[in-house]
Formats: structure tokens, sequence, C-alpha cells
């Protein structure tokens, strides 16, 4: 197969699809995030002094809450036991910040339980980035050997690649869990009532989608790899 195939070939629009999904995702995110960002919790509590509370009454004492730059860069840092929230959250005390500092307490509280799907993406992690290095760098060398050798180096980047997308599915059921864990959290505790707590599971559920759709552009991106290595072998 000629190499201008790969460059120029119906199998773009599996990427084209995928990048859409990922746009429209994002979208609907930050769309839902600045409509429940305006509207202030009845408690009055911050995102920090929220996933405080959460913390402590989880009986977690050995994380820390701290604040990082820039717009919904909240994660939880199982390493380190850090909870970092962003601008964004860290100070409001609207019902879109509590909602996400409560779902980065969930992963708190996941790692606390060793929830096993946590623990697995944690195990996963070093084959999934060593994975995504090494994918492209084999699959763009193996386009220039016309040889089996070539064939050999797309399929091992294919191979490589289909950690990085195992790494994406793994994740999925740790983000709609820590979401899950979040809202019951928020209900029980009382910081967010009970017409509150809408808001925040649509804010939660329009972060989750941003993991399917990663998910499913890594996919898509990953049928196209087989089918253009099949087209070369045929």
């Amino acid at each position: 197969m000629p190499l201008y195939g790969y460059y120029f070939d119906p199998t773009y629009i599996l990427v084209v699809v995928g990048a859409v999904i990922c746009l429209i995702a994002s979208a609907r995110v930050n769309t839902t995030f600045n409509k429940y960002n305006r509207v202030r919790s009845m408690s009055g509590m911050t995102g920090a002094q929220a996933a405080e509370h959460i913390l402590h009454t989880a009986g977690i004492y050995d994380v820390s809450v701290q604040h990082i730059s820039g717009n919904l860069t909240d994660h939880y840092d199982p390493r380190n036991k850090v909870l970092r929230l962003s601008d964004s959250t860290y100070g409001s005390s609207s019902v879109a910040a509590v909602g996400v500092a409560a779902h980065e307490c969930g992963h708190a509280i996941q790692h606390q339980k060793d929830y096993a799907p946590l623990s697995i993406r944690s195990a996963i992690v070093p084959l999934a980035n060593f994975g995504s290095f090494l994918a492209w760098p084999l699959i763009v060398i193996g386009l220039f050997i016309t040889s089996s050798t070539g064939s050999l180096l797309i399929n091992i980047g294919i191979l490589c690649f289909s950690l990085a997308v195992l790494f994406q599915l793994v994740t999925l059921p740790v983000e709609f869990n820590a979401s899950s864990r979040a809202v019951r959290i928020l209900g029980e505790t009382g910081i967010l009532a009970q017409e509150e707590l809408k808001g925040t599971k649509k804010v939660l559920k329009a972060a989750a989608l941003t993991y399917v759709a990663g998910a499913a552009a890594s996919i898509l991106q990953l049928l196209r790899l087989v089918l253009l290595a099949g087209r070369r072998n045929d």
C-alpha cells in the first residue's frame, strides 16, 4: 500500500467523528459548569471548605486540600495524598464548585477503601504512559519500511496504543463512582439541599461524559489503525 493512503484515507472520518464528539462534550461541560457556577449554595461553603468537611466526615485526615491554578484542573493525587482544587473551585461557594470538590473527595475515599477499579487504573498508569510514548513513533517508522519489519513495528505500535485505550476504559467506572459518591455524601451531610443536588448532578454528569467522549475517540482511532494495518497486509 502506498504511503499516501495513510494520509488521504476515508478512515480519517473516524478521527473527525472522535474529535467532534470530544468538542461537543467539552462545550457541554463548560456550559453546564458556568450555569451552575452562578448559583450560590445555601450553606455558603466554598469548594475547599466542603472538601475538608467531606474528608473529615469520611475519617480521612492525611489528605491535604491545596489550591492549583487553572480552570477545572481539579484532581486528586493518590501518590502524595493531595486534593488540588482549581481557581474556579477552591474559593467558590457555587453549587458547581462544591460538586466538583466533592467529586475529587470521592477519589480520595476510593483510595482509602482500596476501590478495585482505582487500584487497577493506578497499576496500569506506567504501561499506559509507556504505550502512549512509543505508539506513534513505532507506527510512523513502520510506515516507511516496506518489509515485514515495518508491519511488525506498526502492530507493536497499535498494541502500545491499545494500552492507552485500556487506561481510558478503566477510568470510566472510577469517574462515575466518584460522582455517585459525591452526590450521596453531599446529600447525607447536608452541604447541599436536595434542590441544589439537581444542579450538581448535571455538572458531574457533563464532566463524566468528557471521559466517555475521550474513550470513544481513542477507540475510533484504534479502529482506524487496525483497518490501515490490515489494508497494508493485504
